[in-house]
């Protein structure tokens, strides 16, 4: 690099970002869905805020500085996203602008479906965070709490493919979440 400050290890900023997307679509999920008494998706804005949205942006940054696009566009969006959701999940706009707020980003998230390898831990976790974020939407837009409860299973199902993937590759488990073999099985 031109001013000799390495950009780290992508490999590990990667599974270090796919572990926070995981932990914070675990935890958004299970807000959603009511599962645990007494949680609700208001208490995961600080893990939102400071794990999924800052620790992300900061990794997107560090995979665009690593020479990786995809992940650097994934967790520097995904991140974007995540600190605003926690910063307006308190109400401070309406139904419609929270619907349409989750309408946007389920195009980033479609956008990241189209582009990933990797099978079910590439395009799967996007393709279920797609998925959660327009089943939220339109349960927002129709004020149907079933349809946020649905996005809810759907996003912690996502969260756990995330989870998974990035533990198998730092684990060299046969499944590993690595853009670099582009779509091939990571040897254990």
């Amino acid at each position: 690099m031109d001013n000799g400050v390495s950009a780290g290890n992508t490999a590990s900023t990667s599974s270090l970002g796919h572990i926070a997307l995981g932990l914070t679509l675990l935890a958004f999920g299970i807000g959603h869905t009511g599962i645990v008494d007494g949680v609700s998706a208001a208490n995961s804005v600080s893990l939102a805020t400071f794990l999924g949205g800052l620790a992300l942006f900061v990794l997107g940054i560090l995979e665009f500085r690593g020479g990786d696009g995809f992940n650097g566009t994934a967790f520097a969006g995904l991140g974007a996203f995540w600190f605003t959701w926690a910063n307006g999940a308190d109400g401070k706009v309406s139904a419609h602008a929270a619907g349409l707020f989750l309408v946007l980003f389920a195009m980033l998230a479609l956008s990241l479906t189209a582009a990933a390898s990797g099978g079910v831990f590439g395009q799967g976790v996007y393709g279920l965070l797609t998925l959660s974020l327009l089943l939220l939407a339109i349960g927002t837009f129709a004020e149907s709490g079933a349809l946020a409860k649905a996005a809810g299973w759907v996003a912690a199902l996502a969260g756990l493919l995330a989870w998974y993937g990035a533990t198998a590759a730092l684990a060299s488990w046969p499944m590993a979440l690595n853009r670099r073999s582009r779509g091939a099985v990571a040897a254990s």
